[in-house]
């Protein structure tokens, strides 16, 4: 759409969400829908798209250990990491082997062990605990809230790390709880909101240099766009995501419409060298000098919609024709064979690197 902005944005699918929610399932969903932004859902929920149906919301602890004689949080928090941690409480009763499942998720995400600490019978018990000072405890037991039957999961780790362990291990804590009765997490509550202010950039160390977060064409939020030149991290981007119950239902964003800031990140942020902007992206920005308006859109998921409406739990019910496990679309026999003139066509040359089957 052409001549708007966020707001447009949000008013437009809130509207079109609240008219389908009433038609389908005659309920009234209240809008507008509540905003949170990026860093906020990743230090409370550990995803940027959180389920805010139940609690166990992640705690910042990085200024209480940071002088700790643990010294694998306070090293963290000294190498520029941060510790959390969270609170799934009435989780005490836990069995090793869920531990140990819940150990082997954080280990695919980065963590080198899950540390924990249980209360139970009016003590507390931890392989951690013997590192930590009384300070320490009663800091601790006062921002996490910790009570007999309680169980805390920690983290320590660089930020987004730090996060997507916890967050992860949230939601697996959530469903221990849900399955032994102490944890309500309504089918019928349908929670949305919108993530907003992403990152604009990102660094890739292994490249050397920053890429899009969402993609190269979106705008900087406007009051940011003089931190282009000094702290290309700490810019926001002008898009977002509509959430629901920890699905994202949809994103998009504000495009960049002024040729010279489109220049800019080309350039001088993402690092493109000058001669492939002009041969990829040359026609846009000449086009943009003759008056571009600003513009912007969203796309949604409609199989994940229609899946949720119908309340299933996959979207390959509400698919005409999903994909097998292997890629294949059983229909239309794809993939199958390609001949020669459609390689031709294309200009691909197939060469074997194993020999043939005698």
């Amino acid at each position: 759409m052409s001549f708007i902005d966020r707001e447009d944005i949000y008013a437009l699918i809130e509207g079109m969400l609240k008219s389908v929610w009433k038609a389908v399932l005659n309920l009234d969903i209240p809008t507008p829908f509540p905003r949170l932004p990026y860093v906020d859902a990743m230090n409370r929920f550990g995803v940027d798209k959180p389920d805010t149906r139940f609690g166990l919301e992640m705690v910042e602890l990085s200024d209480v250990f940071k002088e700790s004689t643990f010294k694998v949080f306070a090293g963290t928090v000294q190498a520029g990491g941060v510790v959390k941690a969270f609170n799934a409480k009435g989780l005490a009763d836990i069995t090793q082997g869920e531990i140990k499942t819940l150990e082997d998720i954080a280990k695919t995400l980065g963590a080198k062990g899950l540390a924990f600490i249980k209360a139970e019978k009016g003590e507390w018990k931890s392989p951690i605990l013997k590192f930590f000072s009384e300070t320490e405890k009663v800091e601790l037991g006062k921002r996490l809230k910790i009570e007999d039957g309680d169980i805390v999961f920690f983290a320590a780790a660089p930020w987004d790390r730090a996060c997507a362990i916890l967050g992860r291990t949230r939601l697996e804590a959530a469903a221990l709880l849900e399955a032994r009765g102490r944890l309500t997490i309504p089918k019928n509550q349908y929670n949305f909101l919108w993530v907003v202010d992403f990152p604009l950039m990102s660094y890739d160390e292994a490249e050397g240099r920053y890429l899009a977060t969402h993609h190269p064409f979106t705008s900087p939020v406007a009051e940011d766009l003089a931190l282009l030149d000094s702290d290309p991290k700490a810019v926001r981007g002008q898009h977002y995501d509509v959430v629901l119950n920890g699905v994202e239902l949809g994103g998009g964003s504000i495009r960049i419409h002024q040729p010279a800031v489109q220049k800019k990140i080309f350039e001088d942020i993402l690092k493109i060298p000058a001669d492939m902007v002009e041969s990829r992206f040359g026609y846009m920005l000449k086009a943009f000098h003759y008056g571009a308006p600003p513009h912007g859109g969203i796309a949604l998921g409609l199989d994940r919609l229609c899946a949720i409406l119908g309340g299933r739990t996959s979207i390959r019910d509400v698919v005409a024709f999903p994909k097998t496990q292997r890629g294949q679309d059983l229909m239309t026999m794809s993939p199958g064979a390609v001949s020669a003139r459609q390689l031709k066509d294309v200009h691909i040359a197939v060469t074997a690197d194993v020999e043939p089957k005698k």
